[in-house]
């Protein structure tokens, strides 16, 4: 479950950046999975008071070209956050609604 101001606007937003598919687009309860029938998914859902402190939990994306996928999530909407964590080999990003992800380099072989 994420807490959202609004769930559909946010839910596509992750739609879009996980290239998942929408299970439930209701406005009380916006649902998305990365295929039909697997698991885990996130459903967001409203709340009416708006993020004020540095997520407990967050997402890591791991992609092939950290630099490509950082330009591609920042032309959806996402923004570069500082939480703290100083110079590092990730890039921390936050949603549109400042929910903070990361995205870290390649895996090494």
């Amino acid at each position: 479950m994420i807490d959202s101001a609004d769930p559909v606007a946010l839910g596509r937003w992750w739609l879009e950046a996980l290239g998942w598919v929408v299970l439930n687009d209701a406005p009380d309860e916006y649902e998305i999975r990365p295929a039909p029938d697997r698991l885990p998914g996130l459903v967001f859902v409203p709340v009416p008071e708006g993020k004020t402190v540095k997520n407990r939990l967050h997402l890591d994306f791991r992609p092939a070209d950290q630099e490509a996928e950082v330009a591609r999530l920042l032309a959806l909407g996402a923004r570069h956050a500082d939480v703290g964590q100083g110079e590092q080999p990730w890039v921390t990003l936050a949603d549109p609604e400042g929910n903070e992800f990361c995205v870290l380099a390649a895996r090494r072989s």
